[in-house]
């Protein structure tokens, strides 16, 4: 069984506000991502780009985390739905 790896957001009703410090700091992610997007990469030693790599997992994650939401997987909802169908 193959699955998918994309992604889906469950939002409620109410939008999510951030703080001012909050829309710096995502503010400040997505210019590193694009200065990260536009640097020549061929020059980069192993240990560079592997470094470039985690940074940029760790903003991934910093940033889903000031944004909100839950995040469920394909995976994830075929489980839930597989137990809602055993459970009725």
């Amino acid at each position: 069984m193959v699955f998918s790896s994309v992604s889906v957001m469950a939002k409620g009703d109410k939008a999510v506000s951030l703080t001012e410090k909050q829309q710096m700091r995502l503010t400040e992610i997505t210019n590193r991502v694009e200065e990260i997007k536009e640097m020549d990469k061929s020059a980069l030693s192993r240990a560079e780009k592997k470094e470039l790599k985690s940074e940029l997992t760790e903003m991934k994650k910093e940033s889903k985390a000031l944004s909100g939401g839950v995040y469920l997987s394909v995976t994830a909802i075929i489980i839930v739905l597989l137990i809602l169908i055993l459970i009725l």
